[in-house]
């Protein structure tokens, strides 16, 4: 099976890929670069191909999806601390406001 071939991969594991391949699209990254990332993200999560063999349906755990939490907080990290504190305190007000109503 030449290293190209998509043929042990599932419908939803083709769905999965072409939703991931679409999201790096969408943040500038070129098609077959974002076509790469996302096989490789689904076979993270999935160890390949499902359809042959034993133990399909099999829970993978998502590995790949629980990385996204890492890159959180970059821009408030960038920002000082008067900035964030103005923010936090707008964000406040607000709720307050809105609660009284």
């Amino acid at each position: 099976m030449p290293r190209s071939d998509k043929s042990a991969y599932t419908d939803k594991q083709e769905r999965k890929s072409d939703h991931i391949a679409a999201g790096y699209e969408k943040r500038g990254v070129s098609d077959k670069e974002a076509e790469r990332r996302a096989w490789a993200t689904v076979n993270k999560d999935d160890g390949g191909g499902k359809k042959s063999g034993s133990g399909r349906g099999k829970h993978t755990g998502h590995p790949a999806a629980h990385k996204g939490g890492r890159k959180g907080g970059e821009a408030a990290a960038s920002r000082s601390k008067a900035d964030r504190s103005a923010a936090a305190k707008k964000g406040w007000e607000t709720r307050r406001r809105k609660a009284a109503h």
